[in-house]
């Protein structure tokens, strides 16, 4: 039985479709990306299924029944805009967001000091928000989002703000959640994390679902023909007859073959031409698969 489900849901607002026939579900233990340029519809369809706007057809269930909003104990959101009290102390706001989801005071105050000693933000609890930076906001936001234990998390832009270490962090943080058998839907620019994390992917575009399905099933749709090679000495090799199109970053070469192009015949040419250090045959990313299917055809 699916966490969430949406089948067949539209959303307009005036003349502008932002949702068009939208179907999908995640299940329990499942990280999943939904994904799209800017104005796709991405949000829109976060926001219908958190009951912030509801679907002009096509129907939301949540842990199997139509959409309630008695659901919504059970769902942890985080926002792409920060809903944090700028004057509120942390450990205040996030007792006061426990109790929000039934949590008793006490058992918010606990939840709260071991999520923040988790994610290492516990000496900020006595501070305000408005004395920490972005990142150790998103921290704070995040928690609130998860600590009522929720099974479905649902997330917009969840590594906004985060340098490397804590992007880390929360990764980790997001696998853990997702082997104790929570449903994670989030959406993001960062292709990276996406292809990391994600178990299944929907790309959509201009509203309407354009790619969906597991992520090793989509990527094995695409040719293998992407090498990276790292060398030094010269690049005349870039210049073969096989490239289709080539990047070269200072010794680090992304390559895209022509059709049927013969890698075997390149690496002759690289040995020939610069010391090499890696050639490999690679699939393409998730990036190079978002670019290919969008194209020239988002919204600008």
């Amino acid at each position: 039985m699916p966490v969430v489900e949406l089948a067949g849901v539209n959303k307009a607002y005036e003349s502008k479709v932002a949702v068009r026939d939208l179907s999908f579900s995640i299940d329990a233990g499942q990280m999943f990306g939904l994904l799209g340029p800017n104005g796709a519809g991405k949000t829109s369809s976060i926001r219908m299924m958190m009951g912030i706007t509801m679907p002009d057809s096509g129907q939301i269930s949540l842990f199997g029944k139509p959409f309630e909003r008695e659901s919504l104990q059970r769902v942890g959101y985080l926002p792409e805009e920060r809903g944090l009290y700028k004057k509120m102390k942390v450990l205040q706001q996030l007792v006061f967001f426990g109790e929000l989801h039934g949590l008793t005071p006490s058992e918010a105050r606990k939840r709260a000091t071991d999520w923040a000693r988790k994610l290492e933000i516990d000496d900020a609890l006595g501070k305000k928000t408005e004395e920490l930076s972005k990142g150790m906001q998103q921290k704070i936001q995040f928690i609130g989002s998860v600590m009522h234990d929720p099974g479905l998390i649902v997330m917009d832009e969840p590594f906004s703000g985060l340098d490397p270490v804590n992007t880390k962090l929360l990764e980790q943080t997001l696998i853990e959640l997702k082997e104790q058998g929570k449903a994670i839907l989030f959406s993001t620019h960062r292709m990276d994390q996406v292809e990391k994390l994600c178990d299944s992917i929907c790309l959509i575009n201009k509203g309407e679902a354009v790619l969906a399905g597991r992520m090793r099933e989509i990527k094995s749709r695409y040719e293998r023909n992407r090498i990276i090679v790292e060398f030094e000495g010269s690049a005349a090799f870039l210049e073969s007859p096989e490239i289709a199109e080539a990047k070269n970053f200072s010794g680090h070469a992304e390559i895209r073959l022509k059709e049927h192009g013969d890698a075997q015949k390149l690496l002759h040419e690289a040995s020939a031409a610069a010391i090499i250090y890696r050639f490999e045959l690679v699939e393409p990313s998730l990036e190079e698969i978002f670019i290919q299917t969008v194209g020239g055809k988002a919204d600008a």
